[in-house]
């Protein structure tokens, strides 16, 4: 049992070691979470295995043998105080890494633009700031089918609002992006592996986060928290453009007058909106 323990031990750190299922490559500003990730590896690795090699040890120094006899201790102060200490110290380093990136992680810059992500089972819907810079109110009582994400219709800052109702939210790259995060429904996480950012989605609230695409691409979206039998389903792509490609997307999109115009307004509100632009 004892030798049994110690290749445990041994296969665990190097399976970490040699193992393909890392990461993925990076694509924004948070590699301040992979520090945090391996420092937490490091940690919880190192207290793994010296608790795995310590019982090792005791089994086999301490087997049972003919007349020996087990001595009765139930209490040592001063090997408590280690434990207590020791755990302490390392739960502190674990903790602190993390809450120094969290602070990062929601101190949002002031020049950051904004996007809104909303989710429902089990679909994602995007909207981005119009000519004015400024994205309107929505409430839940506003949801239609010409009006998917609830808009107040009687806000002018929400009429030109972009909206992009199953399709790819695209971003630019090498610019700061607050991410504002809203559910329909039940309780989503929006999530992009490469990004290192994600947040969950509370019917009721608004969470946020935000960080800055480094590098071009398509990358998958996910939601990364239960949310219903489709759940696995619930899939999405965020396209990042140099910034003419991502011009001439966004000089493409649908906002929200041209859905509120319906079938018969659609023409006038689409050359309104390009004016406007």
């Amino acid at each position: 049992m004892a030798l049994i323990l110690v290749l445990i031990a041994l296969g665990s750190i190097a399976f970490h070691l040699v193992s393909p299922w890392w990461w993925t490559p990076i694509a924004s500003n948070w590699g301040y979470i992979d520090q945090t990730l391996i420092i937490t590896f490091w940690i919880t690795g190192f207290v793994f295995a010296a608790v795995v090699l310590f019982v090792a040890y005791c089994l086999f120094r301490f087997r049972h043998r003919p007349g020996r006899r087990a001595a009765y201790e139930p209490e040592n102060r001063r090997l408590e105080g280690w434990l207590t200490g020791l755990t302490a110290l390392g739960v502190a380093a674990m903790l602190a890494p993390g809450l120094i990136v969290w602070a990062q992680f929601v101190r949002v810059p002031d020049h950051a633009s904004e996007v809104e992500i909303v989710a429902q089972q089990w679909r994602w819907s995007y909207r981005l700031p119009g000519a004015d810079g400024r994205l309107g109110a929505a409430e839940i009582r506003h949801i239609t089918d010409e009006n998917p994400l609830g808009l107040d219709p009687q806000d002018a800052s929400a009429r030109d609002d972009i909206v992009i109702d199953g399709d790819d939210l695209h971003l630019p790259v090498g610019r700061p992006v607050k991410v504002l995060l809203r559910s329909i429904d039940v309780v989503h996480n929006f999530y992009v592996p490469e990004f290192r950012a994600k947040m969950d989605m509370i019917p009721g609230m608004i969470t946020y986060f935000w960080f800055t695409p480094t590098r071009t691409g398509a990358f998958d979206a996910l939601c990364n928290e239960v949310c219903g039998v489709n759940h696995y389903a619930m899939r999405g792509r965020v396209v990042v453009d140099a910034e003419p490609e991502y011009r001439s997307w966004l000089d493409q999109q649908k906002t929200f007058s041209h859905f509120a115009a319906g079938p018969r307004g659609g023409r006038n509100a689409q050359l309104s909106d390009r004016q406007d632009r």
